[in-house]
């Protein structure tokens, strides 16, 4: 593998070394991340307010 083909970790300061613990839940730590998003307080609908209309 070249130098520009190696993966940075996403958690930790260095090369990825394969250890897949990116991959695992925040929430349960023995499940696979599916990007749920409940760790993250995703909701299914987002809500605008507004303030005025101007015509």
């Amino acid at each position: 593998m070249e130098k520009n083909d190696r993966k940075e970790c996403v958690l930790y300061d260095r090369e990825c070394t394969g250890c897949m613990e990116c991959e695992v839940c925040d929430l349960d730590e023995n499940k696979i991340c599916d990007n749920c998003g409940k760790c993250l307080e995703i909701h299914d609908s987002a809500v605008i307010k507004i303030d005025k209309i101007i015509i």
